[in-house]
């Protein structure tokens, strides 16, 4: 198991990345400071697209789209925060203004 940061800073250290790389970080939900997972909502171009925390075929961290390559608009993306967070009632949802639709910082998509 890889080691982790606390939730509260790592959605801190995201927040400030974005602001030094002129993009608008919002945290739109606070969740477990310790443990929380965490939703990311890349708002791009053309609609909205929920990434989730996972897993790669080796065990690597990664991130998911939630609801498949397509973009979301506002009404399917509150569904899904809905249902995630009767799931994990420990949830962080941050929401990234990422007009190309790129992820600000290195990560893998799966």
């Amino acid at each position: 198991m890889d080691p982790r940061l606390k939730t509260a800073l790592w959605v801190q250290a995201l927040v400030r990345q974005c602001d030094r790389a002129a993009r608008t970080a919002v945290v739109l939900r606070k969740g477990d400071p310790d443990s929380g997972g965490v939703v990311l909502v890349l708002r791009a171009r053309d609609g909205l697209f929920p990434l989730i925390e996972a897993r790669d075929g080796q065990g690597r961290a990664a991130w998911l789209r939630a609801l498949g390559d397509a973009p979301a608009d506002e009404a399917a993306l509150d569904a899904y925060v809905a249902r995630a967070l009767r799931r994990d009632p420990d949830l962080w949802v941050v929401e990234i203004d990422a007009p190309d639709g790129n992820l600000p910082f290195e990560a893998r998509l799966v």
